[in-house]
């Protein structure tokens, strides 16, 4: 069954993708959760207007992602983790613990799907990760895990 994602779902398609999904879950899961439409005639005719829509918008946010961009800039956010004597944290820092500490240290409201990290973390340490935010703005941000006391 062919359908039209409405948002991004992993491991099914990225947002006004064309795709084609077992009907049972089409019709059971992503259609009533409001994740997806029927990519019949009519729809696939409103999918140029819905994309034309969404990328206004997101051309209009484009100053917020660069003052975004202009905060974090140079900055190191801290990340709390317990470890054991050798430097491995209990655990992994996750893109949630990221999210999470972006809103309590720089009160930047991000979704944690948008928090791309390069690798599992699961030392103390320096590291970046990746906010995608917006397709022509790249930010990075740097984070250090350090022992939690």
């Amino acid at each position: 069954m062919d359908i039209i994602l409405l948002q991004d779902i992993e491991k099914v398609g990225d947002k006004h993708e064309i795709v084609s999904v077992k009907p049972g879950y089409a019709r059971n899961y992503l259609i009533p959760q409001g994740m997806a439409i029927v990519a019949n005639e009519p729809n696939r005719s409103k999918l140029d207007d819905i994309k034309r829509k969404e990328l206004e918008e997101l051309a209009a946010r484009k100053a917020e992602f660069e003052a975004i961009k202009e905060r974090l800039s140079g900055k190191v956010l801290k990340i709390g983790a317990k470890a054991g004597t050798s430097g491995k944290i209990f655990g992994s820092v996750t893109n949630v613990q990221l999210a999470a500490a972006l809103k309590e240290q720089f009160d930047i409201d991000v979704d944690r799907r948008k928090v791309k990290l390069p690798e599992d973390i699961k030392t103390l340490g320096t590291y970046a990760a990746e906010l995608l935010l917006h397709p022509e703005v790249d930010i990075t941000i740097n984070f250090e895990v350090e022992e939690d006391k």
